[in-house]
């Protein structure tokens, strides 16, 4: 038998996965003084150059990375500082990557800005890089006016905590007897009070019809100290807490622009009437009421569509989907043994909203809700809300992918056909032990 000749030196192939998928590929070291960029050698004198933060610094890497017929580029999501570097080499027309630092993280012999851009240009090359989530140019102006307004809400909320410190600096007890001072008692009695009136009856006769309390409780929880140094410091919350509403309001109808703007570029109908509320033109653009979902309000639904977008296909399956929420149970495995199940910790605000929407479904009477009661009893409440916003997800998902509509099966049913279901796992194991399981309603009555 002829022997095979043993191959030459050098002629063995690298495997399909280690073959070089971009030939054209860029590595960035993102920083916020500079950039540090590799190209591959051969295509530049200098295969590592230095590029600084400033616009024509960055208009001048375009042209470079041009020059040396680079087509893709990949880079880490370094805080914010990527965010121009992304944009400005995305509108030059380069394939850009931006990939999770933690899966790139550093190797032995490889701690300077230098060598991290050679690897990371080196793995791009390989196609050994999977490009970040990133949404449709629409979808990121949404999602930047919505964090907008959610940083809004929080700064005006700091302001409602120094109201109520101002008054409880001056004993005026108020939040006692008012569920929440900035409703229509709380902040006329406050006016009042900014406004000179000391009178406990008279700023007790302020009260709303709706008020529990009656105007003589009102009127004791009145009575305080009132000095000067407090006044000013109410008063000048009040004002910034008004100011904080006036620019959430101007937020709220840059959101309500945008959501129409995705109306006018889908091919809708023009003769149909424009929508004049978020709710309105945010169902219009996602094609489906996610706020019909119980614990899911417009609100709620406006942020979790901001940071996803309508396209439902840049995942596979609704798995991909609830594992990038990190709303689905870890595979943490060796020698057959489970070692963790523990969901992954993931930073991401959708999934943050889809647990806060269960976390208000603890006194519901829906399905969702007696679904929440009982992974509590099994589970505990953090990982009942996890698990519920997992269900949450998936119901998000199949409404915005095929469009169907939400109904709930309410808690009665829930509750039965989860009594079906231990009913028919206890049969099945009586039968596998040799016994039969008998109800009680089916054995005869004895007189």
């Amino acid at each position: 038998m002829k022997q095979k000749k043993p191959s030459k030196k050098g002629s063995i192939k690298l495997p399909k996965h280690l073959q070089h998928l971009n030939q054209h590929a860029a590595g960035i070291d993102v920083g916020s003084r500079s950039h540090f960029v590799a190209v591959p050698d051969g295509a530049d004198e200098k295969p590592v150059q230095e590029f600084s933060t400033f616009t024509d610094d960055l208009e001048r890497l375009a042209k470079w990375l041009r020059s040396c017929g680079i087509t893709a580029v990949a880079m880490e999501s370094t805080g914010i500082y990527w965010i121009p570097v992304f944009e400005l080499l995305e509108r030059h027309g380069f394939e850009v990557r931006l990939v999770n630092a933690r899966h790139v993280k550093n190797v032995p012999g490889r701690k300077s800005d230098v060598l991290d851009c050679q690897w990371l240009q080196q793995l791009h090359t390989y196609g050994l890089l999977r490009g970040a989530f990133r949404p449709t140019d629409q979808i990121c102006t949404l999602r930047a006016y919505v964090r907008q307004r959610a940083t809004l809400v929080r700064s005006s909320a700091s302001h409602i905590q120094r109201m109520q410190k101002a008054l409880a600096q001056m004993n005026v007890q108020l939040h006692n007897v008012v569920t929440d001072i900035t409703g229509v008692t709380g902040m006329g009695i406050i006016k009042a009070i900014i406004a000179g009136e000391r009178n406990p009856k008279v700023l007790a006769g302020l009260r709303d019809k709706r008020c529990k309390n009656t105007e003589e409780t009102i009127a004791r929880s009145l009575h305080g100290n009132y000095r000067v140094e407090h006044l000013f410091s109410l008063q000048q919350a009040v004002e910034l807490y008004e100011f904080y509403l006036q620019k959430i309001a101007d937020c709220d109808q840059q959101i309500l622009e945008q959501l129409k703007s995705f109306d006018s570029s889908d091919g809708s109908d023009p003769d149909s009437k424009p929508p004049r509320s978020i709710e309105e033109a945010l169902q219009q653009m996602s094609g489906a009421d996610l706020s019909s979902i119980n614990g899911i309000n417009t609100n709620t639904a406006l942020k979790i569509i901001a940071e996803i977008g309508t396209d439902m296909n840049r995942w596979k399956t609704v798995k991909h989907f609830t594992s990038w929420l990190g709303l689905c149970p870890g595979s943490k495995i060796s020698g057959g043994k489970i070692l963790s199940s523990a969901t992954k910790p993931v930073a991401n605000r959708a999934a943050s909203a889809l647990r806060m929407a269960a976390l208000t479904l603890f006194n519901s009477k829906s399905a969702l809700g007696a679904y929440l009661r009982r992974q509590r009893s099994r589970l505990g409440a953090p990982k009942a809300i996890t698990a519920t916003a997992h269900k949450l997800a998936r119901l998000v998902y199949s409404m915005l992918k095929h469009g169907t509509a939400f109904v709930d099966a309410g808690q009665e049913q829930y509750e039965e056909r989860y009594r079906s279901r231990v009913v028919q796992n206890l049969k099945r194991r009586a039968q596998e032990m040799g016994f039969k399981l008998v109800s009680l309603q089916d054995e005869p009555q004895t007189v």
